[in-house]
């Protein structure tokens, strides 16, 4: 079984809204889409910008760095426009009662630094 650990409640975070975490140590971005969460790290690859900070577009699961406008896709951590040509990592989350779990140690793509 994969170490989750509580990242958030699910009310910390609104529908179409991202919260900004601190799990051990690394800095994560819990993203609420339709009834699915999404963790990204919450760094921009291009210019090491909070994406929490950014927009989440709900309708193309992304979500988009406000300094230049980089976007991400929630799911892959691949970036979807440019200046960012590198992946961000993402994490396996899921939601346990009312809390957003997250594995920190197992992440979906392997652009892990």
């Amino acid at each position: 079984m994969a170490p989750f650990q509580p990242a958030c409640s699910v009310d910390d975070v609104p529908p179409g809204g991202v919260t900004p975490v601190v799990l051990d140590g690394v800095e994560v971005a819990i993203v609420r889409v339709d009834d699915g969460v999404y963790a990204i790290r919450d760094e921009c690859s291009h210019a090491a910008i909070a994406l929490s900070e950014g927009e989440v577009d709900a309708a193309g699961c992304e979500i988009e760095c406000w300094l230049h406008g980089s976007r991400f896709d929630l799911r892959t951590g691949k970036p979807t426009s440019l200046p960012a040509y590198e992946p961000v990592p993402i994490y396996p989350c899921k939601i346990e009662g009312d809390t957003i779990v997250v594995d920190l140690e197992n992440p979906f793509n392997d652009s892990e630094n």
